[in-house]
């Protein structure tokens, strides 16, 4: 039987681990965070406008409350035909349309239906109104099939877009193009329906006032 004396070294040496492990779990660096180009999309300015001082009466704060950093809250507004073709989605900086594959190709095509270039039409209309010179234009699949032919079945209808625009558009309009394949999905790819919506282009751009 262990005397007390003896028990105190083994309880101070656990307590140090412990200590240890805690402390180093504290100290260990967290995962980078990623790239803002690598998911598709432009990334949204929540920047705040205006400096609030925290110690204005006027803010009446229960004392010892304290204020969260400020920001502006992007309000997301998305309107979607009632088959799901199209899908427009407008935030406080970018407007982005998002069309099914569907209803711009054939199955497993990369050529332009008549249907697809009434929409693009659209599209290339409400730029102009926008006055957006930098357009993205991404391609994405479902997860059906391998991942090399989706990436280039993506990037393929991604170019055949960006190809249509800039009939529409002129020269003074800069791309970036991008096929994804079945990386982002928008919704469940163990449903056709949900893989009908992941087979889509995506067009956005900055928002710049009508």
């Amino acid at each position: 039987m262990a005397t007390p004396s003896a028990t105190r070294p083994r309880t101070a040496t656990r307590a140090a681990v412990t200590a240890a492990t805690a402390l180093l779990l504290i100290l260990t660096p967290a995962p980078p965070a990623a790239h803002a180009d690598d998911p598709p999309g432009v990334s949204e300015d929540t920047t705040a406008p205006v400096k609030i001082d925290p110690k204005d009466p006027d803010l009446r704060m229960v004392q010892g409350a304290t204020l969260a950093p400020a920001k502006v809250l992007n309000i997301k507004s998305i309107v979607e035909t009632d088959d799901g073709a199209e899908r427009r989605q407008d935030t406080n900086s970018n407007v982005t349309f998002a069309l099914q594959a569907e209803v711009l190709f054939a199955k497993d095509s990369a050529e332009l239906s008549p249907d697809a270039l009434s929409r693009i039409t659209t599209i290339a209309a409400e730029i102009k109104k926008q006055h957006a010179t930098n357009l993205r234009v991404f391609g994405f699949t479902d997860n059906l099939g391998s991942d090399a032919h989706g990436l280039v079945l993506s990037k393929e209808r991604a170019n055949a877009v960006q190809r249509e625009l800039a009939e529409s558009l002129g020269a003074a309009v800069t791309f970036q193009i991008r096929g994804y394949g079945e990386q982002y999905p928008i919704a469940d790819n163990t449903t056709e329906a949900g893989r009908k919506k992941n087979r889509r282009v995506e067009v956005s751009f900055p928002r710049t006032g009508e």
